[in-house]
């Protein structure tokens, strides 16, 4: 009976092995396309009523609410750029087989594990007024009063920095390990500098998997919730529009215009994403050489 049920399936053009794919399906459809779907119907069904765009004209002609996007680009953009810089010359010295590297790597992913709380906790501890760089500062003369570094802008930048660098690094790391290094000697042979190796061969095979690893980086900065209150000004220069939504969930209980927020907030996401895919497409997309 499976056997001939089997057949019937095969004669249709059904592979049974596309069967293995029902799980993660059901999955996606349960995580996140149902909730989208949900939050999306959820935001043209204002509260107060007035027409189904209302949720969104409320949040663009209010300025306060309006600014959380410039707010949120100008955190989310240098930290996820800087953690990309950061990442290249790191893992271009680390791709290599050497004494010490597992160790090397390890220390730079160890911020994955700290959390955001922790991550927050460490840098009031260190760069906060009463911590140990400003209590140094101020104890060789080098200032007059302490460097206001948290509870503020730098302070989510910095804690950005902290736990995105580790997924860059990663990233960045895979990429390089996947070029080719004959391709390199080959230029060496040829008289190439090392930055000219870097600038010709390894950049321009390097680059599409640089702008993957940006945008994702820039997704999860782009996020930022915990951060924005713990080491920022979550009612001043670090109100970000994930807190936004947060406020209008679940102080305001104005779910509706809550799901619109978040909506703004993906489709901010989606229009930075094509940009750079667009970008990314007129960059070099052939084989990398990879070992495999």
């Amino acid at each position: 009976m499976s056997a001939t049920w089997q057949h019937r399936l095969a004669e249709r053009g059904v592979d049974r092995r596309l069967w293995l794919l029902l799980p993660a399906t059901i999955f996606v459809l349960l995580l996140f396309v149902y909730p989208f779907l949900y939050g999306l119907s959820l935001s043209f069904q204002p509260t107060d009523g007035g027409g189904v765009l209302a949720n969104y004209s409320k949040f663009f002609s209010d300025a306060y609410q309006r600014d959380t996007i410039a707010t949120t680009l100008k955190i989310a953009l240098p930290a996820a750029l800087l953690n990309v810089l950061a990442a290249v010359p790191i893992a271009f010295r680390l791709r290599g087989r050497f004494r010490g590297k597992r160790l090397l790597t390890t220390i730079l992913v160890v911020p994955i594990t700290l959390g955001t709380v922790l991550t927050a906790q460490g840098l009031l501890n260190y760069l906060g007024p009463t911590g140990w760089l400003n209590r140094l500062l101020l104890s060789l003369h080098i200032v007059d009063d302490p460097i206001r570094l948290t509870n503020n802008y730098w302070g989510v930048f910095f804690s950005l920095v902290i736990t995105g660098f580790p997924f860059a690094f990663l990233l960045v790391l895979s990429y390089l390990s996947g070029i080719d290094p004959t391709l390199e000697r080959a230029a060496a042979t040829l008289g190439a500098s090392r930055a000219q190796r870097f600038r010709r061969i390894t950049l321009p095979l390097l680059a599409p998997g640089l702008a993957t690893t940006f945008l994702l980086t820039f997704v999860l900065a782009f996020s930022v919730f915990p951060s924005a209150v713990l080491v920022g000004n979550p009612a001043g220069s670090t109100r970000v529009i994930s807190l936004a939504a947060y406020q209008a969930a679940y102080e305001q209980y104005d779910y509706s215009y809550a799901s619109a927020i978040a909506m703004v907030m993906g489709a901010v996401e989606l229009v930075v994403v094509a940009i750079v895919l667009v970008w990314r497409s007129r960059l070099y997309t052939g084989s990398t050489g990879g070992k495999g």
